[in-house]
């Protein structure tokens, strides 16, 4: 593979002390070792900068800022990084041994590629619990296909951890919007995946995604977590349709907003009034929950908003 390029990996941390540990842990097993860590303590109030600082790592490179969003310390990680990729990942998610070592391999030789990869959850911090969430996206794609599949049966899962990104497309792609808390994955990822030419799936590298957090960031069901599910679903949409304004995206794209028309109401009813307005300019909605269901408000969403505390931010 010739010099092996540097991976940084940036985790912003609010409040992790009880999960930074173990994701370090699985950074520092890491099969590949040209890597750098920066974590960012985005003003945690418990014992999370004790723990980073206590950590004996010459790779890991500890920020501590006043609080300020997950966003803000993600832009602040990335800043300060030096890699020729780049991975975001949540302070409270776990990788396989051979993670990176896999998705550097699927990049190699090219300059406009993003890599994925499998992932699936376990609960209650018990691993034995853990099972992988297939998806049909799960192959090489070209990044609007992916987008269109993968929302075809409403909202879809664009953690973080999943991506490991040259550096040259987040140049082009710009960073976090650090107006948003919930969902800013979506407007995020969204424009990296459609500033790369192609998504080179890795198979044997899978994200150990920790669920059932009940002070997760994307349990926050405030009026500022709304409007940040507004906006990053509006600005999605947006790039979607810049990018191909079609009848299959103007569904997809309607369809997201749709899902979230359904929590919008009644709490917010100015954002569903606006989600509906949007919707009926894409040609309308075929999305609809299941007769009897309650929706279960924050489960889709999950990724990238989240942080092992609620940050306040």
């Amino acid at each position: 593979m010739g010099i092996a390029p540097l991976v940084s990996v940036c985790i912003p941390a609010y409040n992790a002390e009880k999960y930074i540990v173990a994701a370090l842990d699985s950074l520092s097993n890491q099969s590949y070792k040209d890597i750098e860590v920066i974590v960012v303590n985005d003003g945690s109030t418990d014992k999370t900068l004790d723990l980073l600082k206590a950590y004996q790592w010459d790779k890991l490179h500890v920020i501590n800022q006043t609080n300020n969003g997950q966003c803000a310390a993600a832009n602040t990680a990335f800043k300060l990084s030096k890699g020729e990729y780049i991975k975001f990942l949540d302070a409270d998610d776990l990788l396989s041994a051979n993670f990176i070592e896999n998705q550097v391999k699927a990049l190699e030789g090219t300059k406009d590629t993003i890599a994925s990869s499998a992932w699936g959850r376990f609960y209650n911090d018990d691993m034995s619990t853990f099972a992988l969430n297939k998806e049909s996206v799960w192959r090489d794609m070209i990044p609007i296909d992916w987008l269109v599949e993968s929302l075809a049966q409403g909202p879809n899962m664009m953690q973080c951890g999943l991506w490991l990104i040259p550096r040259n497309i987040l140049s082009k792609s710009g960073l976090w919007d650090e107006r948003l808390s919930l969902i800013n994955d979506f407007d995020f990822f969204i424009r990296v995946l459609l500033t790369s030419k192609k998504i080179m799936f890795t198979e044997n590298a899978i994200l150990y995604y920790r669920s059932g957090l009940s002070n997760s960031l994307s349990n926050q069901k405030t009026n500022t977590a709304l409007e940040s599910a507004f906006l990053s679903a509006k600005l999605g949409v947006e790039h979607i349709i810049r990018f191909e304004n079609s009848d299959r995206t103007k569904r997809i794209c309607a369809n997201v907003l749709k899902y979230w028309s359904y929590h919008f109401y009644p709490k917010a009813m100015i954002l569903y009034q606006q989600s509906n307005r949007l919707i009926d300019s894409l040609g309308g909605s075929d999305y609809k929950f299941p007769a009897g269901e309650k929706p279960n408000f924050w489960y889709h969403y999950l990724a990238g908003s989240q942080q092992s505390g609620l940050n306040p931010a």
